[in-house]
């Protein structure tokens, strides 16, 4: 069974740097997955797709607020997934999930195939 686990969230100032990880187990990005992608949810809204990136040919995808700041890329050999966060803002607070599917990459993260439990980032002003 694939299986989904974030790394590397925490609590940063402004303007700060942080780099998440999502290392899949149990199957690979490759083999079971078509896209990937980063979520987020902030405390009382909805879940919010960051960033995606298809597994067979690399095209990324980012939601307006975090283009040019945000970048998603995946290290095959190691079946881990990455989103590199700089220049964070107060805006970006909230629990980052990793999640994936056999088909595409859905606006509504509970309709994906593989999610992770998520990893708390936290931005202070």
């Amino acid at each position: 069974q694939v299986q989904l686990v974030e790394s590397g969230g925490g609590s940063v100032q402004a303007g700060g740097s942080l780099t998440l990880s999502c290392t899949v187990s149990g199957g690979s990005f490759s083999t079971h997955t078509q896209c990937a992608g980063w979520y987020r949810q902030a405390p009382g809204k909805e879940h919010e797709r960051v960033a995606t990136i298809s597994t067979p040919n690399g095209a990324t995808t980012y939601v307006d607020s975090v283009k040019g700041r945000f970048t998603i890329s995946r290290e095959k050999a190691k079946n881990i997934m990455y989103l590199q966060m700089k220049q964070l803002k107060p805006e970006d607070t909230a629990m980052y999930f990793c999640a994936a599917d056999g088909q595409w990459c859905a606006l509504d993260y509970n309709e994906m195939d593989y999610r992770g439990q998520g990893t708390q980032v936290t931005v202070s002003s």
